[in-house]
């Protein structure tokens, strides 16, 4: 008996996500989207890369929560604290959120999280909680504590998350409006499915190509399966893609918007950040890279063809790098 369809959340409008922009532009400015040469050797076609590791906190995550804040402070009253769980570049987004709004923001990390992205969220003013080994057992946290302490839970995704994430999307298909394949990283789906909402807003025919770790597979097991497959997470180099379960409303969104997803390891991604950095200097983290990685492993599909990659976030510890770069 096959599995039911998952129902698609309304993604938002071009206009919706135009107002959105604005929202975003008073913390921050539209980011650049650049074509480097030598990429473009490597991968012998013309490669756009849009900059997200150029942002007040490094990473695409800093457009998401002002906009889901706004949105939630139209709609409520009495909100005490903000409580959500993180790897790193979502917690800095809703401490980013919290201090503009004047709330205080309490963020579950998984034990053994990276120092200086735990560093980075305490700058922002975030009250830090470590507890369990991985997103998924801190996001279960997370969600008690806000249910104990009547605090607001932030969810990794939403629609007005994807709605912060689209204005970025729209900046890129508005700039390069000839693209005719991007590869997108995939965490909990947010970046995927604002990629989706604009090319149809937009009524483009740009393929939209997933990516995840072949460590975290969880994505790419549900697209094969087409519903939710929960799988292991191993990853230690993309840690912004380690999910375990998928969201049902990103996933819905995926199996009818992209093309197909690229599982990519930990040593590819490790290239993939290497070569960014030789042919950029730019900093790519593992989930940064990880479009690239898979647009490597697909050369030969890429034949003249435009290419749209994103280097969603640059926020890796420094001793990592300096291993990536050393290999």
């Amino acid at each position: 008996m096959s599995e039911p369809a998952l129902e698609i959340a309304p993604l938002p409008t071009i206009d919706e996500i135009k107002a959105a922009q604005q929202l975003v532009y008073s913390v921050m400015p539209a980011t650049p989207q650049i074509v480097w040469p030598l990429l473009c050797e490597r991968l012998e076609t013309e490669v756009w890369v849009k900059h997200e590791n150029h942002t007040p906190i490094g990473a695409f995550k800093a457009r998401t929560a002002i906009v889901y804040a706004a949105e939630l402070f139209r709609e409520s009253t009495g909100i005490a604290a903000l409580v959500t769980a993180t790897r790193g570049n979502h917690g800095q987004s809703v401490a980013l959120a919290a201090r503009r709004f004047g709330l205080p923001a309490n963020i579950v990390v998984p034990r053994g999280n990276s120092p200086e992205k735990n560093a980075a969220m305490r700058a922002q003013g975030a009250d830090l909680i470590e507890f369990g080994g991985d997103f998924q057992a801190s996001k279960e946290h997370a969600q008690t504590l806000a249910r104990d302490h009547g605090w607001h839970f932030v969810p990794s995704y939403h629609p007005n998350i994807v709605k912060g994430v689209a204005t970025y999307w729209l900046e890129f298909f508005s700039a390069v409006p000839n693209l005719e394949v991007v590869y997108v990283p995939i965490g909990q789906g947010s970046g995927v499915c604002s990629c989706a909402a604009v090319r149809n807003g937009l009524r483009l025919n740009t393929k939209i190509v997933g990516v995840v770790a072949a460590e975290a597979p969880a994505y790419a097991l549900s697209f094969e399966a087409r519903h939710k497959v929960e799988a292991p997470v191993t990853t230690l180099l993309a840690d912004g893609m380690a999910c375990r379960i998928p969201d049902e409303d990103s996933l819905a969104v995926v199996l009818q918007n992209v093309d197909h997803i690229v599982q990519v390891t930990e040593d590819e991604i490790r290239q993939a950040m290497k070569i960014l950095f030789i042919d950029t200097h730019n900093v790519a983290e593992g989930a940064g890279a990880a479009g690239f990685a898979a647009a490597l492993k697909e050369k030969s599909l890429l034949d003249r063809k435009r290419v749209g990659l994103v280097i969603s976030g640059g926020n890796v510890d420094h001793d990592v790098f300096a291993d990536v770069l050393k290999d």
